[in-house]
């Protein structure tokens, strides 16, 4: 901690996101720690200064081209396949603008975490309070799994919409499991998405964290439309942020800079405060303060592909959430169980893009995505200039064994909507062809033409290689990370619920160190 009458703070977050509003509420639960946050995006003080749109559970906000909540990065799916990837750019970071699925990592993830990190407060025995303390599990109530005080609240969407009810009858007819439970780790099946999202209504973390009542603590600070430009590095500690607003440039010091800017930006921040690939950060003009080759060397996500479908009438749209069932099952290597997931989509993709929540006569959708442990790609920082966005390389299906899963993926999907019990809602798919899913290479062919990605970015800033076990940067005192880009490679679940636990794990680090 900083010296009582230093004047500075003793921790400043840079990022109000899934991870950074958690991590602020919680260190500034003690009295005497003075918390700054600093958010790139505009930070609303109450519930009603919140854009409807981004409340409306039925809604994604972050699939609608050119929302003011949304920062895009330019990006790279395969060589040549070019993609633009959507962050929060606003408090609640990327929780205000995504799908409200918030699902907990599998056991397996945790062990693989705790080994990378070696450390085992990433286990999941370890894990589990603090998974419980952030819910508030409206199903459950308190168990040995959840909890029923925490900010969170999550409620698993309603299966009664005629679509969510013919995939679950399909995915028995299937002789899939039921797993109604996604949060506990039972083997893997259909069942209903858990989600943070009540009544219709999207709880972000800034919501859940900091307007349910830490705004008004007099140690924590947050400020809106502060775009951080790099982090000051004075003999090997950090020691404050160049911060930008309204077009002025100023410094921010504190006793201790914490990263949760998101599995793209906090890469990018450390690079263009010389910190990461020596050689790359020279040839970009960066004068190097730390080398430190894992930074943004690779990244772990999930490659996704959307299959539409025709209903066989009408369908009303969704009550409470653009959410209906999700099947999790095990690609044919069994390495990772339920590594494949199929989501379903009430609303039509045109309606994501659109804003609707109805597109009468449009076609519905499952999303059907790849979700095995994979790091592939990168994120490179080409320029000195802040402005000038970084490389974002996923590296999508560039193994034989990463194609055949994405077709397994597909097929599982095409074998949904062929069943009698989906007949009853489905005419079929739009496509692909029964000869495209018939042939490999035609499939791959047209995975090619449709992929895209289910946005889960982790393992840019990885524990083990680029930070500790308590998001600590290698080589630097006063630096740490805390948001998904620790984890070394991305769930088997999308990561959001894990963005949470992120900045519950740091803040109980920070805490414990200062304490």
């Amino acid at each position: 901690m900083t010296s009582p009458d230093s004047g500075l703070p003793d921790v400043l977050v840079v990022g109000a996101g899934g991870s950074g509003a958690v991590l602020a509420a919680r260190l500034s639960e003690d009295a005497g720690c003075q918390v700054l946050v600093v958010e790139a995006g505009p930070v609303p003080r109450a519930l009603s200064a919140f854009p409807p749109d981004l409340l409306d559970a039925r809604l994604v906000p972050g699939a609608r081209p050119g929302n003011a909540a949304v920062r895009m990065f330019p990006a790279h799916l395969m060589p040549g396949l070019p993609y633009m990837a959507a962050r929060g750019r606003v408090l609640g970071g990327s929780t205000t603008v995504n799908g409200g699925y918030f699902v907990r990592a599998r056991r397996a993830d945790f062990d693989r975490w705790a080994a990378q990190a070696g450390d085992a407060l990433w286990s999941y025995e370890r894990a589990l309070p603090f998974l419980r303390a952030l819910e508030t599990d409206l199903d459950h109530g308190a168990t040995p799994l959840h909890g029923d005080r925490g900010p969170i609240p999550v409620r698993r969407v309603g299966l009664g919409h005629p679509a969510a009810a013919a995939f679950q009858a399909a995915a028995r007819e299937l002789g899939h499991p039921f797993d109604p439970d996604k949060n506990a780790q039972d083997p893997p099946g259909f069942g209903p998405v858990p989600s943070n999202a009540v009544d219709g209504r999207r709880v972000n973390t800034g919501i859940a964290y900091l307007l349910g009542g830490a705004l008004a603590r007099p140690n924590l600070t947050v400020l809106g439309d502060h775009v951080v430009r790099s982090v000051v590095v004075r003999r090997g500690r950090a020691t404050g942020v160049v911060v930008e607003h309204d077009g002025r440039r100023t410094l921010l010091e504190a006793g201790e800079i914490v990263l949760c800017a998101g599995a793209l930006a906090s890469p990018h921040l450390l690079h263009l405060s010389g910190i990461g690939p020596a050689a790359d950060l020279a040839r970009a003009g960066i004068p190097v303060a730390c080398d430190l080759p894992a930074v943004g060397a690779a990244l772990s996500d999930h490659p996704q592909v959307v299959l539409e479908w025709t209903p066989r009438r009408p369908l009303d749209g969704p009550a409470g959430s653009w959410l209906g069932g999700v099947l999790h099952l095990s690609s044919s290597d069994g390495d990772e169980a339920g590594d494949l997931e199929i989501l379903q989509s009430l609303v039509p993709v045109t309606g994501l893009v659109g804003g609707r929540t109805t597109v009468p006569g449009a076609p519905l959708a499952f999303l059907a995505s790849v979700q095995t442990p994979r790091r592939t790609g990168g994120v490179r920082t080409v320029s000195a200039d802040p402005d000038v966005p970084p490389r974002v390389d996923y590296g999508y299906l560039q193994t034989e064994a990463d194609r055949r899963r994405m077709r397994e993926a597909v097929r599982a999907t095409a074998a949904v909507v062929a069943t009698g019990a989906f007949g009853e809602v489905s005419r079929g798919l739009v496509e692909p062809s029964p000869a495209t899913l018939d042939d490999d290479h035609l499939l791959d062919r047209w995975t090619h033409a449709h992929l895209g990605t289910s946005q889960h970015t982790c393992g840019t800033v990885p524990m083990g290689s680029a930070v500790d076990a308590h998001g600590r940067v290698h080589g630097l005192t006063g630096l740490r990370v805390a948001d998904t880009s620790i984890l070394p490679t991305a769930p088997l679940r999308g990561p959001a619920a894990t963005a949470v636990l992120v900045g519950e794990l740091i803040a109980h680090a920070v805490r414990r160190e200062s304490g």
